[in-house]
């Protein structure tokens, strides 16, 4: 509905006694881009109630300044005109930006958030509005930041605790982002975050939920984040119809959920007696996290020991199915539902070397890469080293590799040599590698990855040492990465590239690997990589397992659940192993 250039916003009919501020926000908020988009949604939002023209003549065009208007709560009068000054070094304009009250109020505000001192922030605040200081986007984003974190029990905040820092974060973040929206600066998915936690912090799962929705609509991608507050809320309330909505919303925005979330949705699955999604999740689950911290395996147990988990499965199967299942999902798992009947037996188990599980003597299986994967993990992983590399270089040492490998296994030098060494050791390296050379099918040297410096410098430079590095270079065993690389891309494309061992006792959890995605590289890794002890007696090499370390659900419906507890090097890991009185057809 648009009346003389204002639009007529819809505000959310449903009221809460916690929500006196937070009701009267008018959503949709100022789209940035277009005025389509506002006259499309007020046309798909008739069943909201109208109140009079909140935001008049808002200009949604592009500003002769910028691609997008600036916004603040003062305006220039109609008028008057800004003086032309004379240019000023970029240096004196950083330093009047920071020295003017918008500036000093971020710094402020800035430190507050550091420091999770909302007291003092809300001080500013009042401060700033009642001297006319003009508030940007980052500004409210600070406050509403402190809010929500008061408002959901993190942070520090002066000398108010309990209850009271609760209702002064609920009460004073609904005024800030409704004076937001009065002031006319456009929110972002921080914004919207926030608020969503303010909801959930107020028990109104559903108004965060309807937040997150107003986000797609205006051309603002959600994060997971931004479904935190609304699907914990929902599970939290015990709702598993508008937590499933809320799930189904995030698979439409490509939004994976991620271990707290499928925790949450097992849970309130398993506490609404629907043994179907618990089933549906807990694969998600096996797809998507592998091994599950204590928490959800707690939640995971708890399934199992139901009274509902007792009753749901098939007492007959067609076990031609159930394999067919397991053929064409890669092995470790079936899909075609709960099997055997009864009460499950739920313990805390081991595995041995071989993948024997120790209570019910079930052998785990080890699920194949398909090839595809590791070619286009290998190409994808090129991309990335020659962004962040020389490409010169890195293009130099694929040329390298092309003449001398393919390689049985990968080392990665400075991490093996200094493993329990107060200085690199070219002793222990040696002795790394005539180890991985005698178990190689070829009886080839592996590839020793260095940095530069260590093949020229330090210890290299004892005679003995460097003999050793002339050897291995003149056998095609070595390549020095150059000065100003990170090793890590060379040792970790040269495995890729050869599908052979990798030995490091890096766990590869740093930014590098993050770029690599969740989905391949953890199994990978854990099919190739090749960790190192060191005791008295000298280095001892610990193979991958030969099985995978997953979620595994067997042809006769047993469940076996690694847990994060244990690194199977110095303790062993635990296991969930379930089982029930009737797993056989």
């Amino acid at each position: 509905m648009l009346t003389n250039g204002s639009y007529l916003l819809p505000s959310l009919a449903r009221t809460s006694p916690l929500l006196p501020f937070f009701v009267k926000i008018p959503l949709p908020l100022i789209y940035r881009r277009s005025r389509r988009h506002c006259r499309s949604f007020l046309c798909h939002c008739t069943s909201f109630s109208f109140r009079r023209p909140l935001l008049d003549h808002i200009s949604l065009g592009r500003s002769s300044m910028g691609r997008s208007s600036r916004f603040c709560t003062l305006a220039l009068s109609r008028g008057t005109s800004a003086p032309v000054s004379n240019p000023i070094s970029n240096k004196a304009s950083k330093k009047a930006r920071r020295e003017s009250p918008e500036g000093v109020l971020r710094y402020k505000l800035d430190m507050c958030s550091k420091n999770g001192n909302v007291d003092e922030a809300l001080r500013l605040y009042d401060e700033a509005r009642s001297n006319g200081v003009p508030l940007s986007l980052h500004h409210y984003n600070a406050l509403l930041y402190l809010c929500s974190s008061s408002s959901s029990g993190s942070g520090s905040s002066g000398e108010l605790s309990g209850n009271g820092v609760l209702d002064l974060g609920l009460k004073r973040g609904f005024e800030i982002f409704q004076q937001m929206v009065l002031d006319k600066v456009v929110p972002n998915e921080a914004s919207f975050t926030s608020a969503a936690r303010l909801a959930a912090a107020a028990e109104d799962p559903e108004r965060a939920f309807e937040l997150v929705k107003q986000m797609k609509i205006f051309g603002i991608p959600p994060k997971l984040r931004s479904y935190g507050p609304a699907l914990f809320g929902f599970c939290k309330k015990g709702e598993p119809d508008r937590a499933y909505e809320v799930d189904a919303h995030m698979v439409e925005s490509g939004v994976a959920a991620e271990e707290g979330e499928l925790s949450a949705l097992v849970k309130v699955s398993s506490d609404a007696k629907k043994g179907d999604r618990v089933y549906e999740m807990l694969h998600r689950l096996r797809a998507a996290v592998r091994q599950v911290s204590e928490a959800t395996a707690g939640v995971v147990e708890g399934w199992f020991e139901s009274e509902e988990a007792a009753k749901v499965g098939e007492e007959d199967w067609d076990v031609n199915e159930v394999k067919e299942g397991v053929k064409s999902g890669g092995g470790g798992w079936h899909g075609q539902g709960w099997l055997g009947t009864g009460s499950w037996r739920v313990v805390r188990t081991q595995m041995s070397e071989k993948g024997v599980c120790q209570s019910c003597k079930e052998k785990l299986v080890c699920i194949d890469i398909d090839p595809k994967e590791t070619a286009n993990f290998a190409s994808s992983l090129t991309s990335l080293a020659c962004q962040r590399e020389a490409k010169a270089d890195f293009v130099r040492f694929q040329e390298w590799l092309q003449r001398h490998g393919p390689f049985d296994a990968v080392i990665d030098g400075a991490n093996v040599g200094l493993i329990k060494q107060r200085n690199f050791s070219f002793f222990q390296l040696k002795s790394v590698v005539d180890q991985l050379r005698q178990i190689s099918p070829s009886k080839k040297l592996p590839l020793i990855i260095l940095h530069k410096s260590r093949v020229t410098g330090g210890p290299a430079q004892n005679p003995r040492n460097n003999k050793l590095i002339e050897f291995w270079k003149k056998s095609g065993a070595l390549y020095g990465t150059p000065a100003g690389s990170n090793d890590d891309w060379y040792w970790l494309y040269a495995a890729v590239s050869c599908n052979c061992l990798l030995l490091t006792n890096d766990e590869m959890r740093d930014h590098l690997f993050q770029l690599l995605g969740t989905s391949f590289f953890p199994r990978w890794k854990e099919k190739h990589q090749v960790r190192l002890s060191v005791s008295t007696k000298g280095p001892n090499l610990h193979m991958p397992p030969p099985y995978s370390i997953v979620i595994q659900e067997s042809e006769d419906g047993r469940w076996h659940v690694p847990t994060i507890t244990g690194d199977d090097l110095e303790t062993p890991r635990q296991w969930l192993c379930a089982t029930r009185s009737r797993n056989t057809n």
